[in-house]
């Protein structure tokens, strides 16, 4: 943490940019254009397919492709590597000027809904061992269209930083008896400077140390180790704590763009991670990676996380 390296000098600072909203005009995900794409029927839609609120179709422009085969491990040299076999896929919303924070509290509920149903379609998938579903608000985070949309990418691996958290939680688990996540939610909530909002069964928290400036997190207060297997009670509650969090950091920070992601437990062997807590992780995109985060992993985080809490907390 090195909150005094906010105050150097820069011949770059600006301020952010007002977004501009892009007309629906000959977006692909407007409703016509969609159902005449060569992705259409899609996986599964809701309420129904003709009356659609949300859709998940397959991605256009996959980085995985889904074929009648596992993947498989090529050796060449010192160097293995896998064959990109897996599913990506849009969850797509209707009303193209409507982000996460901004649809009905049931739209928003409903596309939690259909993602875990999803997630459950997919973990009978043999060939298939983690999904990993994010959103890209803005250009900074990564979208290349205006139209809200989500993705899910159904990998045969588990992914580097979340086999990074599962094997810290393990050791957590093995030493304490306890989970690691739920030990940090009992201290938060007692020393209350970085809790952000909370409810009865879910909260959101500035970490203690965050990777990134504004970064967030949103917990389940309920030990849950899979997003899939989250009673419709707490979805509920997740979805409702997300879009009022979403829509303070777009008020208090000047609608930056940003990134949420889920992390849960891997969707094969569940038996084997008791010690898990999924959670959203919701960073904002108000800092770039310089040359010395990219040179050596460590990151310099200037904005305390407990300014962050008690900045975008409810006044």
């Amino acid at each position: 943490m090195a909150p005094e390296r906010s105050s150097r000098p820069s011949s770059f600072k600006k301020a952010i940019e007002k977004r501009k909203r892009v007309p629906k005009t000959n977006c692909p995900f407007e409703p016509k254009l969609l159902i005449a794409a060569p992705n259409w029927p899609p996986l599964l839609s809701y309420p129904s397919q003709e009356n659609w609120r949300v859709v998940i179709v397959p991605n256009r422009f996959p980085a995985l492709t889904h074929i009648e085969r596992c993947s498989e491990a090529i050796a060449s040299g010192p160097y293995l590597s896998r064959t990109g076999v897996g599913h990506h896929d849009l969850v797509i919303t209707r009303d193209h000027f409507k982000n996460f924070a901004e649809l009905s509290p049931e739209h928003a509920t409903e596309v939690l809904a259909v993602m875990k149903k999803r997630y459950e379609e997919l973990a009978a998938d043999p060939c298939i061992t983690y999904a990993s579903t994010f959103y890209n608000w803005g250009a900074k985070a990564g979208a290349s269209l205006y139209h809200p949309h989500y993705q899910i990418l159904a990998l045969p691996i588990v992914p580097p930083d979340v086999q990074h958290s599962l094997n810290g939680s393990e050791r957590y688990y093995r030493k304490n008896k306890k989970c690691v996540h739920c030990d940090m939610l009992a201290y938060e909530r007692k020393v209350k400077k970085r809790v952000v909002l909370e409810t009865r069964d879910v909260i959101i928290i500035a970490p203690y140390v965050s990777r990134t400036s504004y970064e967030l997190r949103l917990f389940p207060k309920k030990h849950l180790p899979f997003f899939e297997k989250t009673p419709g009670g707490v979805m509920r509650e997740v979805s409702h704590l997300l879009q009022k969090t979403l829509g303070l950091i777009t008020k208090r920070l000047g609608d930056p763009d940003l990134n949420f992601f889920i992390h849960t437990a891997p969707l094969k062997h569940q038996d084997r991670y008791p010690y898990y807590h999924w959670h959203i992780e919701i960073i904002p995109k108000i800092t770039i990676l310089a040359g010395f985060e990219l040179s050596t992993g460590v990151d310099i985080n200037t904005i305390d996380p407990d300014y962050v809490a008690s900045f975008l907390r409810p006044k």
